[in-house]
């Protein structure tokens, strides 16, 4: 019989989704709970990528096997589908985004269905549904009714197309990260999210999940927590100056000051400054830059400043004068807006001085002459010199002594400060979340009552920005008028919507109880279900994201909604898939073409992969995929492709490989010999693969887990197998190829469907076996050792090696062309670059 791929996935994936087989139920205490959830997509119009597969089919393989482990499963789908770049292509073809988004959501629900995920399509959300958004702005009214949302004016991103703020991690080397148009700096009216008030909350919280270690790192550097003090610089214009600084030990050696172009001192000082046309030309061209070029962009490059000539600080430990320079590499934004400058102790202070010809004074001896470069060493290895009291002491102590001295002084103080800035939430745009609030000139900003939710986006004619600033919804007058909530006089609606963060930053909390109209989700609901026990997803949103989900989620613990204080009990992270480079040096055979690529290309020619994108045309479509091979080949691929968490290359080889080993499997099942017990022959082989398969799924090296069930269909070629094997192997491989299981288990009789049956147990004193070490070489060099069974085949034991992760890095982009297996000793890799 014919393994006709197309027709079995669509039998099962019609019988899963008409007998619900993967809804789960609120409050079975019948069984433990499982909450797995991935990142809900963004509906674009191009449909899936090869990219989305990879973490959906990683927790679809874990949920499938939680529930094979008797878990009550909760694996839910939706679409965070308010934003720009459906806004922008309904501009352009002049169609509403709520008809584009239905579009997009259709096209991607039937590709998540043809990948047979074992989502629960009965609590799919969608953030543009007024039933859900509706608890987006309840949650903002809580957010303005407990002090954190407010409006003010600030700078801020604003993208010169879209003509709308961007926050920082929209902008991309001065340039919008959606349009490639410039971005410069504004002052404009927003709404705010007080984030900074729980700056320490969200750093403590990280000591308390399960998050990998480089996702941890990323929130604690963007929270970016320092410890010092706060010292007041007097200015010779009597103002009092406020500077943070990590190193108030060095306070003697401070030799000039820096501030912000936007400190309000600029302009208080304008009458006294000599060099007005100077500072005020720099202050403009400083507004033309984020705070990315300002900062991050910048580390490395030559400082730019002015001096303002007319004024001077006064340093309060030795009353000695310094110059104070604008510069824009400190922001309005962080700290105070002014920093003291030590020049041989910081190299950014020193590389500023060397070229502004500012004094360089040593207060910590240790290291080389300052004059040359900045000390910087902060431990015991540097004593303090030309600091009056501090002198012979070590930094570690000098650092308390100066702070308890400017305690006493009235000049300074112990201080805590944060890199992390409030959010910017407001959007001068239309397909966004409506903010229920109402401007009232006489009572100010009034919340709209919360029986008034949801406020609906209004029905527009035109949906493109204005040349103003302000959103498209503005021009609807009847909309935009209103009476006050509080005096009920005439008043107007706010028009700027919320980000897309905003939908996103708790949706895991609707899937619990969806359908609820009286609450975001109840309480028996959140109780129940509690934290995401796994959270999957990219290492892209491992920052705001997973930040402001994390701070939306501690308010609402703080103010009694939910039950949990941390969202998210495990976090992990995937690799990109790239794709071929078309561009490539290995591409080519003469020296003059491959030169003539490096000339036109660079650096790009010499990788063998890259990032897919639509000009490379080295995107891969999974349509076309499962069209070709099918859908459990595609999954088994993504799975196979390499370590889950590192970048992998596709190879339209490796998954005509997958889909071989797929047909074996099929064609097994002609072979079968009758017994429903593991034959003696296979009876280790299972018992072992069982232990892999278990504990690999567990830790996401997916990649090994297949080459173990590879590896037992092997042994089943070789010694045959019986139905009781047949049977193991069917349910271990069904989370990684659920249609061909299924419709095998339903072939043999074996009854019910297999995604519904006990998980296999192993035998630990059946796993145990003559085992050989083996060593690995690559082009005649050993890079790795393995440890393979005495018996294992040849092919098992090339298997094992590629499936080793140091081998598996060097294979990344390569062809294997000859493998040499020295039977228990050795095995001889030999590779070429993937054409």
């Amino acid at each position: 019989m014919k393994y006709d791929f197309t027709a079995i996935e669509k039998k099962w994936q019609t019988k899963w989704k008409d007998e619900k087989t993967f809804a789960c139920q609120n409050g079975d205490t019948s069984k433990p709970k499982f909450y797995g959830l991935v990142e809900f997509p963004y509906p674009s119009g191009a449909g899936l990528h090869v990219g989305h597969p990879r973490p959906y089919t990683a927790m679809d393989v874990i949920a499938r096997k939680k529930r094979m482990d008797g878990y009550n499963v909760l694996f839910p789908i939706g679409y965070d589908a308010f934003g720009l770049p459906t806004e922008n292509f309904a501009i352009k073809n002049h169609i509403h985004p709520a008809v584009i988004t239905k579009q997009n959501i259709e096209n991607f629900t039937r590709q998540l269905h043809m990948l047979g995920y074992s989502f629960d399509w009965d609590r799919c959300v969608d953030t543009t549904d007024p039933s859900y958004y509706k608890w987006t702005q309840w949650i903002f009214l809580q957010l303005y009714k407990h002090g954190l949302a407010y409006k003010t004016t600030m700078p801020v991103n604003w993208c010169t197309s879209c003509k709308c703020v961007l926050a920082n991690e929209e902008v991309v080397e001065g340039v919008c990260e959606r349009c490639g148009a410039p971005v410069v700096r504004k002052e404009k009216s927003q709404w705010m999210l007080k984030i900074t008030a729980y700056a320490q909350k969200l750093i403590d919280g990280l000591d308390t999940v399960d998050f990998i270690d480089r996702v941890k790192t990323q929130q604690r550097n963007w929270i970016g927590r320092s410890t010092g003090a706060e010292v007041t610089f007097k200015a010779t214009t009597g103002d009092d100056i406020v500077v943070f600084t990590t190193r108030p030990d060095t306070l003697f050696g401070a030799t000039y000051m820096v501030i912000s172009p936007e400190h309000r001192f600029v302009k208080e000082w304008k009458d006294k400054l000599q060099n007005w046309d100077e500072v005020a030309a720099y202050v403009e061209e400083a507004g033309r830059k984020s705070d990315f070029e300002r900062t991050e962009l910048a580390a490395d490059k030559e400082k730019t400043g002015v001096e303002l000539k007319g004024v001077r600080a006064v340093n309060p430990v030795n009353g000695r004068e310094i110059p104070i320079f604008i510069s824009d590499y400190v922001l309005a934004s962080y700290g105070t807006g002014a920093i003291m400058a030590v020049p041989a102790h910081d190299t950014r202070d020193w590389a500023f001085a060397k070229k502004f010809g500012c004094e360089i004074i040593e207060v910590v001896s240790g290291g080389e002459d300052v004059q040359k470069e900045a000390f910087t060493a902060k431990d015991d290895t540097g004593i303090m010199v030309n600091s009056d009291f501090l002198d012979g002491m070590t930094v570690k102590d000098a650092i308390p002594a100066i702070t308890k001295w400017l305690e006493e002084k009235g000049i300074g103080h112990e201080q805590v400060n944060y890199k992390l800035r409030d959010w910017v939430f407001s959007r001068q745009r239309y397909w966004g979340e409506p903010i229920p609030m109402i401007w009232c000139d006489k009572c100010g900003w009034q919340p709209l009552g919360e029986d008034q939710l949801p406020l609906l986006l209004p029905e527009v004619a035109s949906y493109e920005p204005t040349d103003n600033g302000e959103s498209p919804i503005a021009k609807m007058t009847d909309w935009v008028n209103t009476t006050c909530p509080c005096c009920g006089g005439p008043a107007k609606r706010e028009t700027d919507t919320m980000p897309q963060w905003a939908g996103s930053s708790w949706y895991f909390l609707r899937y619990m109880d969806p359908h609820n109209d009286k609450a975001l989700a109840s309480k028996k609901a959140l109780d129940y279900w509690g934290q995401v026990d796994w959270y999957n997803g990219g290492m892209e949103h491992t920052t705001l994201h997973l930040l402001y989900s994390r701070f939306w989620n501690n308010f609402l613990h703080d103010i009694g909604v939910i039950p949990h204080a941390e969202p998210y009990a495990k976090r992990t992270s995937h690799g990109m898939i790239l794709g071929k480079n078309p561009h490539y040096v290995g591409n080519v055979e003469t020296e003059e073409e491959k030169q003539a690529l490096i000339d036109k290309y660079g650096s790009q020619a010499m990788r063998p992969s890259v990032k897919m994108s639509k000009s490379l045309g080295n995107v891969v479509n999974p349509d076309d995929v499962i069209r070709d091979y099918g859908a459990d080949t595609m999954r088994l691929y993504i799975m196979f492709i390499g370590d889950f968490e590192k970048t992998a290359t596709w190879s339209d080889e490796s998954v005509r490989g997958c889909k071989k080993f797929l047909d074996r499997v099929w064609n097994l099942n002609e072979k079968l010999k009758d017994g429903e017990g593991y034959s003696a022959g296979n009876e280790s082989a299972i018992h072992k693969a069982i232990k892999k398969v278990s504990s690999d799924i567990e830790a996401m090296k997916f990649n090994t887990a297949i080459a173990a069930l590879m590896a037992l269909v092997n042994d089943f070629y070789t010694k045959g197998a019986a139905k009781g094997d047949y049977k193991a192997l069917l349910l271990m491989l069904s989370p990684f190829a659920p249609h061909l299981c299924e419709e095998l288990w339903e072939m043999n009789g074996f009854g019910g469907q297999v995604c519904l049956q006990p998980w296999p147990e192993y035998d630990e004193s059946k796993t145990v076996a003559a085992t050989a070490r083996m060593a690995v070489q690559v082009g005649g060099k050993v890079k790795a050792n393995i440890v393979v069974d005495a018996g294992a085949s040849d092919e098992e034991v090339v298997a094992a090696a590629l499936a080793e992760p140091k081998i598996a890095k060097l294979a990344e982009g390569m062809q294997l062309v000859k493998s040499i297996v020295v039977k228990g000793k050795l095995v001889s890799l030999i590779f070429k670059p993937q054409a």
